[in-house]
C-alpha cells in the first residue's frame, strides 16, 4: 500500500523531477485567522493554496514558537531536540539540563540536512529562534543560504529589536551580522526569491523555509492594510468570536453546533469606555492588516514561481507556530516591561500598528482569533495548540484538492511527510523522527495516520497534554488554568467545554499513567513552585536587560554623582564664606 501511495504521489507528469518545497510559517496566528478557516481577514493567496490542497482541522503544534520550530525542522519531539523550554520562559533551575539547552541540539537532523544530502538547494529566511551562535544558526543545520533572526521577534519596519526583551536585533545573513532592509514580510520574500533565483541555472530542486514575523508582537502593518479594517472590529470580540464559530462550522472544519466557552480573561466589551473600545478595535485592525500584508507577499512568491514555471511542481506547506498571542504590554502594570514600553515606543491609540508603535491584541481578541477553541498562545488548550495547516502540490492530481483532513496530526509529522513526498530517505539520525507521514491524508486514502490507541505526550512550561485517539488529557498551570488534570473528547468537543474525567474514570487514570511514561522518557522536568510563564518572561528580561543596562550605566551615573558632589562642595564653601 505504501509503495502504491508513493507511486501515486510522485509518478505524475508534473512531478517527473523531484518537487520543490516551500514552507510558509506564520507567527502567532489563531485557528480561524485564515479565510479558508473561517476568518473575516482577507487572505486570498493562502485560500488559493487551500483550494488546490488539503486543509487539516485537527493539527497541533507547541504552545510557543521555538519548541514548534524545533519539531517542524526535525520531526523530533521538542525536549529531545533541546527546546524543552524557550530562553525567554525557562526558569533558572532548568537552564542547561538535558533537553533544556534552549537551542537546537547536535543530536537532531533537520529537514534541510536530509534534503541537502539528496541534492536539494536549501534556503532559510526569517525567524529562526533556535540558537544564535555559529554552531546553532541555520547554516550549521543544513541551509545553504540563510537570512535569520535568532530572537523571538523584532520590529517590522526598522532594524531594531523587540525592546521589551532584547537590546539589539540579531539578524544575520549566512552567519554574519545583517540588517532588516524593509518591511519584514516584504523583505523576507525578496530574500527568498533572490535565493531561489540564484540557483535558477541548476536542475536541482530547492527547499525554501520562509518564517514570517507576522503577527508576533509588535503587531505592525502598512497604513493602507490597517485602514482596510478600521471599522471592522467595533462590535467587539464577543461578536467576532461567534461570527468565526459559525463560519468554521460552515467550512466543515468543526462539528455543527460546536460549543464555546467564554474564558475568564475575556473582558465585557459593553463595560469599556468608547475610547477603550476604539483602542482595542484599532489593535485588532492592525493585526488583521499585518495578516493581509503577509498574505500579499505569499501571493508575490507564488506568482514568481508561476512565472518561472516552478509552481506546479512545488509543495507548499502553510502553518502557524502556535495560537494567538494574548500578552498585552499596555496592561502589564507597574513592571519592567511596562516601563520599557512607555520609554521606547509610541503608545498612542491612533498610532497602533504604525512604525515606532508597540501593538498587541490582548487576551479578549486573542480568544476570538482562536475561535471556536478555548485558550491561546502558551496554554495547552486547543486554542494554543490547534492551528491551521494547509499542504498543496498544485501539479499533482493525486492530492485531494479542497479536501479537509480531520485525522489527528502533529507538527512532528511535517518532516516525514515532506521527505515521503520528495522520495528522500532520511539520513542516519541520533534522535529518531517521532512523526508520521501525512501522505495518506493528502490523497484521501486514509482518515488517520496515528492509531487511536497511540499515546502522544506534550509538555511546555508545566502545561501538559496526553493525546490518545479522540481523547485529550490536559493540565494548564496558572494563569492559563487551575493546575489540575481535565479530560476532553476533542473530536466531539474541540472547544473543550465539557470535562469528561468524572464519567470516564478508567480512561482518566490510564491516560495519566501514559503521560507519566512520556514525561519520564523525554526527561520532562517539573516546574518550580509558583512558576508562571508570563512572570518568568519578565524575570528573565530583568536579569538579561535591566541589570546589564544598569551596570553599563554605572560609570555615567558615577560621573554625574561626582559632578554633583563637586558642585555641592563649591556651593557649601561659598555659603560658609
Amino acid at each position: 500500500m505504501r509503495a502504491l501511495l508513493a507511486a501515486l504521489l510522485i509518478a505524475t507528469p508534473a512531478a517527473a523531477a523531484p518537487p520543490n518545497i516551500v514552507i510558509l510559517l506564520a507567527d502567532d496566528w489563531g485557528f480561524s485567522d485564515v479565510g479558508a478557516y473561517g476568518s473575516e481577514i482577507a487572505t486570498p493567496n493562502i485560500d488559493a493554496l487551500a483550494a488546490r490542497g488539503v486543509r487539516f482541522s485537527n493539527f497541533h503544534v507547541a504552545g510557543s514558537c521555538s519548541p514548534t520550530r524545533a519539531m517542524l525542522q526535525t520531526g523530533v519531539r521538542h525536549h529531545r531536540a533541546g527546546l524543552g523550554n524557550m530562553p525567554e520562559t525557562i526558569p533558572p533551575q532548568h537552564r542547561g539540563k538535558p533537553g533544556y539547552e534552549t537551542v537546537l541540539n547536535s543530536r537532531v537532523t533537520t529537514i534541510a540536512s536530509h534534503l541537502k544530502a539528496a541534492g536539494y538547494r536549501t534556503y532559510f529566511t526569517g525567524k529562526w529562534h533556535l540558537g544564535k551562535t555559529p554552531e546553532t544558526l541555520p547554516r550549521a543545520h543544513g541551509y545553504d543560504r540563510a537570512f535569520a533572526l535568532s530572537q523571538s521577534g523584532a520590529d517590522n519596519f526598522e532594524n531594531k529589536p523587540n525592546l521589551l526583551l532584547y537590546d539589539a536585533a540579531d539578524w544575520t545573513e549566512d552567519g554574519k551580522p545583517a540588517k532588516l532592509g524593509g518591511y519584514s514580510s516584504t523583505f523576507l520574500v525578496d530574500k527568498t526569491i533572490a535565493y531561489i533565483d540564484s540557483g535558477s541555472g541548476s536542475s536541482r530542486p530547492f527547499l525554501a523555509s520562509v518564517n514570517f514575523l507576522a503577527n508576533h508582537i509588535p503587531v505592525q502593518a502598512p497604513a493602507a492594510d490597517i485602514a482596510r479594517y478600521q471599522r471592522r472590529y467595533t462590535a467587539g470580540w464577543g461578536v467576532l468570536r461567534e461570527e468565526r464559530r459559525q463560519r468554521t462550522i460552515a467550512q466543515g472544519l468543526v462539528p455543527p453546533g460546536i460549543a464555546m466557552v467564554t474564558m475568564d480573561t475575556t473582558d465585557d466589551w459593553a463595560s469599556l469606555t468608547p475610547a477603550q473600545q476604539a483602542q482595542r478595535a484599532g489593535a485588532m485592525a492592525a493585526y488583521a492588516g499585518m495578516a493581509t500584508a503577509m498574505d500579499r507577499e505569499i501571493g508575490r512568491l507564488v506568482t514568481h514561481l508561476k512565472t518561472s514555471g516552478q509552481y506546479e511542481n512545488t509543495i507548499f506547506v502553510f502553518l502557524s507556530d502556535n495560537g494567538p498571542e494574548a500578552t498585552d504590554p499596555l496592561n502589564l502594570g507597574p513592571r519592567f516591561n511596562r516601563w520599557i514600553a512607555d520609554y521606547y515606543y509610541d503608545l498612542a491609540a491612533d498610532q497602533q500598528g504604525r512604525p515606532g508603535s508597540l501593538t498587541a491584541i490582548g487576551t479578549s481578541f486573542a480568544s476570538a482569533a482562536a475561535a471556536p477553541l478555548r485558550g491561546y498562545k502558551f496554554s495547552a488548550s486547543e486554542g494554543g495548540l490547534r492551528v491551521p495547516l494547509i499542504i498543496a502540490w498544485p501539479g499533482n492530481p493525486a492530492i485531494a484538492a479542497g479536501h479537509i483532513a480531520h485525522g489527528f496530526s502533529m507538527v512532528t509529522d511535517i518532516t516525514p511527510t515532506l521527505l515521503d513526498l520528495a522520495g528522500v530517505a532520511p539520513q542516519p539520525v541520533q534522535e529518531a523522527i517521532n512523526g508520521r507521514s501525512l501522505a495518506p491524508l493528502l490523497t484521501g486514502a486514509s482518515d488517520a495516520v496515528h492509531p487511536d490507541d497511540l499515546p502522544i505526550g506534550y509538555e511546555l512550561s508545566g502545561n501538559a497534554v496526553l493525546f490518545k485517539g479522540a481523547w485529550k488529557l490536559v493540565r494548564n498551570l496558572p494563569p492559563y488554568g487551575d493546575g489540575a488534570w481535565h479530560l476532553y473528547d476533542i473530536v466531539a468537543d474541540p472547544g473543550e467545554t465539557t470535562d469528561r474525567a468524572a464519567d470516564e474514570p478508567q480512561r482518566f487514570t490510564a491516560m495519566q499513567a501514559d503521560y507519566a511514561r512520556y514525561a519520564a522518557t523525554d526527561r520532562v522536568l517539573p516546574m518550580p513552585p509558583g512558576y508562571s510563564a508570563p512572570d518568568q518572561i519578565q524575570a528573565n528580561a530583568r536579569a538579561d536587560l535591566l541589570m546589564p543596562r544598569l551596570r553599563a550605566a554605572l560609570p555615567a551615573i558615577a560621573a554625574v554623582l561626582g559632578s554633583l558632589l563637586v558642585l555641592a562642595t563649591v556651593a557649601y564653601r561659598r555659603w560658609r564664606r
